[in-house]
């Protein structure tokens, strides 16, 4: 059957209001969420993908439950599901939550949770990390946490026990964060400086010409685009924003940064990240609908974020 173009808008309308009562059922757990991420990957442009993947999954998957679901554990599931898949992939050893007798511990609250955190990937398999950041972090219960782990309560119980012993038995030698490197730098990529200079100078077509006929242009969680002509009449039809853009690396990734000049400053409006092939940009990412990772990086910048920018509003 052929479906006709009017259909299809009107499935795409249908898909953007969904999506829209979907974010309003699960906006007060999405920060919460986007950490649990960042802790579990150990990285923030890890943490950031899953992040992603997790909702895009949770709004999909959606029409399966057939009976009243509690938004909060229903995607912490899916980010813990999704993430040890991952690690299955890559061929990490997931272990397994065995159900046994510890002795008591005397003082259970002596533990630095905060220097902890650092220190999980490095000692634990992504299901131990799992129950801690859930029970120690998120405070789910021991029940809620052997739902979204798939164990029992009595093995999470028992995991979260002996890893508590095994954290003060193993301190952290240091704080440091590998990924937390931030520069301003200068590109020496070709492609990425006339980028740059036609997004300066306001040169929409200069700008387009640097993109491949197939490139990949996407919002995250925002929108996607295929092709070099859905981005002409689509997400550049009226211009560029006429802001200034520089490199930066941001935690250990180079990026272009877009400043809005507000008020009391510099403000940070989007930040950009392109994959270049054959002296053309075949994806192009920007994060500019991203709360979360926008917060975390314009703190590590050291500028503000342009809160009221156009279809976003985060007063």
């Amino acid at each position: 059957m052929t479906i006709s173009r009017d259909q299809q808008l009107s499935i795409y309308d249908k898909s953007r209001e969904l999506k829209k009562e979907f974010n309003q059922l699960v906006d007060e757990f999405t920060e919460g969420l986007w950490r649990y991420c960042l802790y579990l990957t150990g990285s923030h442009w890890d943490g950031e993908d899953l992040y992603q993947e997790t909702m895009v999954k949770a709004l999909g998957n959606i029409y399966q439950r057939w009976h009243p679901t509690n938004p909060k554990p229903y995607l912490y599931r899916i980010a813990t599901n999704t993430w040890i898949d991952h690690c299955r992939k890559e061929k990490r050893i997931i272990g397994s939550l065995e159900e046994e007798e510890v002795p008591a511990e005397e003082n259970p609250d002596t533990l630095d949770v905060e220097e902890a955190l650092n220190h999980l990937i490095s000692l634990f398999t992504p299901r131990q990390c799992a129950v801690f950041l859930l029970m120690e972090v998120f405070s789910f219960t021991a029940k809620e946490v052997a739902g979204i782990v798939q164990t029992t309560p009595g093995a999470v119980y028992a995991t979260l026990q002996r890893m508590r012993t095994k954290l003060k038995n193993q301190p952290p030698k240091s704080n440091s964060k590998p990924d937390s490197t931030l520069n301003s730098i200068k590109s020496e990529d070709t492609t990425i400086k006339k980028y740059l200079n036609a997004l300066n100078n306001g040169d929409l077509e200069g700008v387009l010409s640097i993109f491949s006929d197939n490139a990949h242009n996407e919002a995250s969680l925002g929108f996607q685009e295929f092709t070099k002509d859905e981005m002409r009449s689509g997400s550049m039809q009226f211009g560029l924003p006429g802001f200034r853009a520089e490199r930066y690396q941001l935690w250990g990734r180079n990026v272009i940064v877009v400043f809005y000049d507000g008020e009391q400053g510099p403000e940070v409006h989007d930040i950009q990240y392109q994959e270049i092939e054959n002296g053309k940009i075949v994806l192009h990412r920007s994060y500019y609908f991203r709360k979360e990772f926008m917060f975390a990086a314009s703190e590590e910048l050291g500028y503000p974020v342009q809160i009221d920018k156009p279809v976003v509003d985060w007063n």
